[in-house]
């Protein structure tokens, strides 16, 4: 790599992303390629201390806008949309974090602006040249359908970097991401199997329920956590992920699944955290950090707007939002309530199977994305789980008011 020029290694990763998306999404990868084009203009010829204001208001408006024609699409015009539209919306929620995660760099300090805050004509004709790591890192085609948020000083060290100085391909690293995909592969084919034998929501009785409610919540993540996996390994082989290597004062790199924590936690909040950690981390920094009152709930409310409003999802991004404020709660009293280890035990099992189900109910709401699927749902046996949490919820805040 490096027999090529900087520029040029900026230029392969651009093109690269253009004709990924050409491939993948087909006359849909319009609505990529003019939010980026848009993007970089703005970043170019905005004044730092705006431009956040200025990508974000656009990006979110693009965005929501694209959603809306897959409302309308399916509950006005009653039809399933193209797969490759589906492929490019996804591609658009994953080029917003970029664009914001950009904009917010610049506004701190992190990155310099191409226009360096200026607006006067010898600014405007070097733009092309300065804004081309912009378009690269915002198009680059190792992350362009998927893969944890790299920040754009990550993305410019990966490039700039000499050969010399890339760790080296560990590939007993890939192997084990190929192993592990594997394994969630097989684990995704026998419960698909399970999940297709067994009743739907509409057919299942009393406990039947949480039962099918588990399993299917089970397939979704288990379909995450491989996807996720896969996302990494190829960030990896394309040099951007791997922490060997790191200079001093470089973002570091965060895989989005932890698949023990995960699996093993007993509180919803740390969950929360964990699940696709690249992602929540750039919700904490975009919206959680910057909000004045109920900085939990604008979070979630602001993640079912990204991910595009559907009533499952405002339903089920809000419930999480709750069960994070409760869980707060919940393990701060047992915390002080609770000293014989036997019952801390017994508590820590209970709370993480009441967990585990509250996390399931969320992610058929947010899956299901319906109005007819979420009623349904709501109407289950499964509604109990997300309620013991809403009532201890409404005790402890009236506890702690009448402690105050």
């Amino acid at each position: 790599m490096d027999s090529f020029s900087t520029r040029a290694r900026y230029l392969f990763l651009l093109a690269g992303g253009g004709v990924l998306a050409l491939a993948a999404m087909g006359p849909y990868a319009l609505l990529i390629f003019i939010s980026a084009l848009c993007a970089v203009a703005l970043v170019s010829l905005s004044g730092p201390q705006e431009v956040h204001r200025l990508t974000f208001s656009f990006q979110m408006g693009w965005q929501t806008l694209c959603h809306l024609g897959l409302h309308y699409t399916e509950y006005y015009l009653q039809e399933p949309a193209p797969v490759r539209f589906y492929i490019a919306l996804s591609s658009l929620m994953l080029l917003t974090q970029r664009v914001t995660s950009l904009s917010l760099d610049i506004r701190e300090g992190k990155v310099e602006a191409a226009s360096g805050g200026t607006r006067n004509r010898s600014s405007l004709s070097v733009c092309p040249s300065e804004t081309l790591p912009f378009a690269s890192y915002l198009l680059f085609f190792p992350a362009l359908l998927g893969g944890p948020l790299c920040s754009f000083q990550r993305f410019r060290a990966c490039v700039e970097r000499s050969s010399s100085l890339h760790p080296c391909l560990s590939l007993w690293a890939l192997t084990r991401r190929g192993l592990q995909i594997v394994g969630l592969e097989c684990l995704q084919v026998a419960l698909r199997r399970v999940v297709s034998a067994g009743a739907g929501l509409d057919d299942c009785q009393q406990l039947e329920c949480i039962y099918i409610m588990w399993s299917t919540a089970g397939l979704f993540k288990l379909t995450y956590y491989s996807h996720w996996i896969l996302d990494d390994a190829l960030l990896h082989a394309a040099g951007f992920g791997s922490e060997t290597g790191q200079r001093s004062g470089e973002e570091g790199y965060i895989p989005d699944v932890d698949l023990w924590t995960l699996e093993t936690t007993h509180r919803i909040s740390v969950f929360a955290r964990q699940w696709n950690r690249s992602t929540a981390r750039w919700l904490r920094r975009l919206i959680f950090r910057n909000s004045q009152r109920w900085p939990v709930l604008q979070t979630f409310a602001f993640s079912a707007w990204w991910h595009g409003l559907h009533p499952g999802q405002v339903f089920g991004f809000l419930c999480w939002s709750v069960m994070v404020e409760a869980d707060y709660l919940i393990h701060t009293f047992a915390n002080l309530s609770i000293s014989f280890w036997p019952l801390r035990l017994l508590y820590r099992a209970f709370t993480w199977a009441h967990t585990q189900l509250i996390i399931a109910y969320i992610m058929l709401a947010v899956e299901g994305r319906s109005l007819s699927f979420l009623s349904r749902l709501c109407c289950s046996y499964n509604s109990i789980f997300p309620g013991v949490y809403c009532v201890l919820l409404f005790l402890l805040v009236k506890r702690k008011q009448k402690c105050n």
